[in-house]
């Protein structure tokens, strides 16, 4: 099979290892992309950072470590020191791969060598595999590839297995690399990565088509866009004064965000992170289907579990019904689901994106029907919306979001438009445990678990932990909602 060899992207990679500026990692990328054939740049763009697909296929390799070993194992024959070596030396997973096909290699890799679009169609083939047997067509599949891979490429190969490059290229270095590469300013190109959800398709039309092709980005049924996000306020006063009073207030609601999509009688439910969770909310999807007045649109809202009183649950209970993959009826009576709406992004033909929040709002207004939206308020002086904020507190709810007026939708920003207020508790936590970092933090101390001192028994409980200088993953279902 012609075409663009992997070792190819596998050297780009030990290249990016070894660099640390943005801007040399980016010509590095150009330079990559530039040689590639348009049906090579998806997914050779993708494999970069580890993904095979895009955020929003739900397609996914599902390979474990085990199998990858397994098929490394058949490969070589290293002794109990080597490997015990390897295991202390390699910073991750794929480099130990290297390093044992370096080092006890049975036989030099078999021909013909591996080419991006050939890698690329196995992990597809992978993915695609399902039902009796497919475990071992799958393990057939990988061993064709490593059988064939040298140490750098059997590497990469792990690492997008288990999507950890570990190479410094976020995406929007990546990003930055696609503009270089077609000579077009890095915010055209960030913003059809907005619409479109695939690194992959953006750098495709960005090399082939130039402008004026990702001028033409628009949001797409059923390919869901990155959610916009918020920054934080410390009081109702920031955004009175930022906005210069053109303020809406809404509920902060302590559920699950979710993007909704339907065109006529087909809905689908996608979850923040991009993920397909349809299956799991048919009761949502019904509702939807059932009651919203346009036959085409994409909406954004808060999914919350409520009681019987329909008082909002703790985010525990939602999540029951998240991971739901099986008697998923049975979960839909235990935990109910209420849908609360608050923005709308395309509707029957027309995209919202750019409008100012105020007309994105009234055209919610009219396309919801039946549908609840998120209780709203355009206070007048901060001590209106400071009133608003303590009964969206009383009524069980996380706090309140202040949004400008006039501000267009941002996919993916976390920008100055939206800002959160939520009602914090602090608490004092210690650290009482560290781990070992990986990859460019290997050799350093990362990833500090954090306890609270239960006052009754005197014991440090570990309620989340840092990840490089942020807190950022507390453990809701130890502690209560609003903790930061």
């Amino acid at each position: 099979m012609s075409g663009t060899l992997f070792a190819k992207l596998a050297h780009l990679g030990e290249q990016l290892e070894q660099t640390s500026k943005r801007q040399a990692l980016a010509a590095l990328l150009a330079d990559f992309l530039r040689e590639l054939s348009p049906d090579e740049v998806p997914p050779a763009v993708r494999l970069i950072i580890g993904q095979v697909f895009p955020e929003w296929d739900a397609r996914a390799l599902n390979v474990s470590w085990q199998a990858v070993m397994a098929v490394v194992d058949g490969l070589t024959a290293a002794p109990p020191a080597v490997r015990e070596e390897i295991a202390a030396q390699a910073v991750d997973g794929g480099e130990a791969v290297r390093l044992l096909l370096e080092r006890a290699r049975r036989g030099p890799p078999s021909p013909p060598p591996l080419t991006v679009l050939e890698v690329f169609h196995t992990f597809e083939e992978i993915a695609e595999m399902a039902g009796k047997g497919s475990r071992a067509r799958k393990e057939a599949l990988l061993k064709g590839l490593f059988a064939r891979a040298t140490p750098v490429e059997a590497k990469v190969l792990a690492k997008v297995i288990y999507q950890e490059m570990r190479h410094g290229v976020s995406e929007g270095i990546l990003l930055d690399g696609v503009a270089r590469a077609a000579r077009l300013k890095p915010r055209l190109v960030q913003r059809a990565n907005q619409m479109w959800g695939d690194v992959g398709e953006v750098a495709r039309v960005a090399l082939s088509e130039g402008e004026a092709g990702l001028r033409q980005a628009a949001p797409r049924l059923f390919h869901p866009l990155k959610p916009m996000l918020a920054q934080v306020a410390e009081s109702l006063a920031e955004p009175f004064e930022r906005y210069s009073g053109r303020v809406a207030l809404e509920y902060k609601l302590d559920g699950a965000r979710v993007q909704i999509h339907r065109r006529g009688a087909e809905v689908r439910i996608y979850s923040r992170h991009l993920a397909d969770v349809t299956g799991s909310l048919p009761d949502v999807a019904a509702e939807v289907r059932g009651k919203l007045a346009a036959q085409e649109a994409i909406l954004e809202g808060e999914a919350v579990a409520v009681d019987a009183q329909g008082r909002p649950l703790p985010f525990q209970h939602l999540m029951r019904r998240f991971r739901r993959k099986h008697a998923v009826a049975a979960t839909v009576e235990q935990v109910p689901i209420r849908l609360y709406l608050f923005d709308l992004l395309y509707v029957d033909g027309r995209a919202l994106v750019d409008a100012p929040c105020r007309e994105r709002w009234a055209a919610l207004e009219q396309a919801a029907g039946g549908l609840t939206l998120v209780r709203r308020l355009l206070p007048q002086t901060v001590e209106e919306g400071e009133a608003f904020a303590e009964l969206a507190h009383r009524e069980g709810h996380e706090g309140v979001m202040a949004k400008d007026l006039d501000s267009a939708y941002t996919p993916g920003v976390r920008g100055k438009a939206w800002l959160k207020l939520k009602h914090v508790v602090s608490l004092d936590l210690v650290i009482v445990a560290a781990e070992w970092g990986y990859g460019r933090r290997h050799g350093w101390l990362s990833n500090y678990h954090l306890a609270a001192r239960d006052e009754e028994t005197g014991e440090y409980q570990v309620v989340g932990k840092t990840f490089n200088r942020l807190f950022t993953s507390l453990k809701r279902d130890r502690i209560a909602t609003g903790i930061t």
